[in-house]
């Protein structure tokens, strides 16, 4: 992680259910509230993804909790929420989205000299052998550190 930002939340759901196939930043467009809320880490990309319509980018499903002092001038918590990107970036993106299969995916949100950003993922969801293949592999690795850890 660079110097200047901290993880405000990750998406740990999103590795393990695609494969990663580029990354990038964009920053989003926020209330106040949403933002003091986000301080508090109240955030959860779980189920979260995000589409491009009429040459935007939108993030759906986000959850943003309520932040408790707002009171009457709160957001709502599962709002669509623009995400900020060069119009060559969108177009680009618009490209390789349109591929099937291929998906934009938050993988986390974090503060970068005090602007809110996502990184966002190209991203194909990955199949049941593809997902069988990857927790093999993690258990051999797992495997091989505990051997070396005795031995050692």
């Amino acid at each position: 992680m660079p110097e200047g930002e901290k993880n405000i939340t990750v998406n740990r759901k999103a590795r393990s259910q695609y494969i990663i196939l580029d990354t990038l930043e964009a920053g989003i467009v926020l209330v106040g509230s949403e933002v003091k809320s986000l301080r508090d880490g109240k955030v959860n990309l779980l189920d979260s993804y995000a589409r491009i319509l009429k040459d935007e980018v939108w993030l759906f499903n986000s959850h943003i909790s309520p932040y408790d002092q707002a009171s009457s001038f709160n957001h709502e918590p599962k709002r669509q929420r623009k995400l900020l990107l060069n119009k060559s970036e969108i177009r680009k993106l618009a490209g390789i989205v349109s591929d099937k299969g291929i998906t934009l995916v938050p993988l986390r949100m974090y503060f970068r000299r005090g602007k809110v950003k996502v990184e966002l993922a190209l991203a194909r969801g990955k199949k049941l052998y593809d997902k069988r293949e990857a927790l093999a592999e993690k258990d051999a690795k797992r495997q091989i550190e505990r051997a070396v850890r005795i031995k050692g």
